[in-house]
């Protein structure tokens, strides 16, 4: 049994020292797409949470207990992704029904949690690191936590900048980029923190 402490480590460490999209560069474009409102960019947030935390537990049940077992380890892959679409399913059929105006605002990027690099990446991080199934699942909503703290400031940030002066080439999106470098920068300094 993986210590508190050490558990505690990895929930700093994944949510803040190495941010999934800042420090990882790992699920760009929902970052950059969903991240124009914080109410959208919050539900996205609290959707990938829920994705990649399920997705850290049934794909460390499935790694250990049926790919080891078989020795079957290089299906890896292809297991996850089948694992993870199938979770995002469950999730777009959840707030189609339960909340269908985030289901509206999410629009395109929700299925696209499916190819979210940053979801298959905490699988695969979890098995090449060696974690078990609780300290994977630690890891894997601390990342969660880390992306949503990150659409959410960018979010809030883009809505700052609708009331801004930019000159005509830089409006829209090298506006944005260079504040989520900005952000990269400024998540560095947790870097000291472990």
């Amino acid at each position: 049994m993986d210590s508190v402490k050490e558990l505690l480590i990895i929930l700093i460490s994944s949510s803040l020292v190495s941010n999934v999209v800042l420090s990882q560069f790992l699920g760009l474009c929902p970052f950059l797409g969903v991240s124009k409102k914080i109410k959208t960019a919050a539900g996205m947030g609290m959707a990938v949470i829920f994705v990649i935390t399920l997705a850290s537990a049934v794909a460390g049940v499935i790694y250990q207990f049926v790919l080891v077992a078989l020795g079957i380890e290089y299906l890896q892959t292809i297991v996850f992704i089948l694992v993870i679409a199938a979770l995002v399913q469950f999730v777009e059929m959840f707030l189609k029904k339960a909340m269908p105006s985030l289901y509206e605002a999410l629009g395109v990027y929700l299925p696209l949690i499916t190819t979210n690099c940053a979801v298959l990446g905490v699988a695969l991080t979890n098995v090449q690191k060696e974690y078990g199934i609780v300290t994977g699942i630690v890891n894997g909503f601390a990342t969660a936590v880390g992306f949503t703290i990150s659409i959410v400031i960018l979010a809030g940030l883009r809505e700052k900048m609708e009331h801004n002066d930019f000159p005509e080439y830089f409006k829209g999106m090298p506006a944005v980029l260079l504040t989520a470098g900005l952000m990269a920068i400024a998540f560095c300094g947790f870097s000291g923190l472990l």
